[in-house]
């Protein structure tokens, strides 16, 4: 995972808590994963969307 092993993600973890302060580390975590899952959606809507205009396209006229 680019190269980070345990002793470099606990010296990032202790950064980020001194930052952050304990307090708000439920709340940062809680917006990550909301991106995270509102990205995910949105790209398989516009791969559904794309599905969809790709068989409208096939079954067109026929004339280009």
């Amino acid at each position: 995972m680019f190269g980070l092993g345990m002793p470099e993600l606990i010296v990032i973890l202790v950064i980020i808590v001194i930052i952050f302060g304990a307090g708000k580390l439920p709340e940062i975590g809680s917006g990550i994963g909301q991106g995270i899952k509102n990205f995910k959606k949105a790209t398989q809507d516009a791969d559904k969307q794309e599905k969809i205009e790709g068989k409208n396209k096939e079954g067109g006229s026929g004339s280009a």
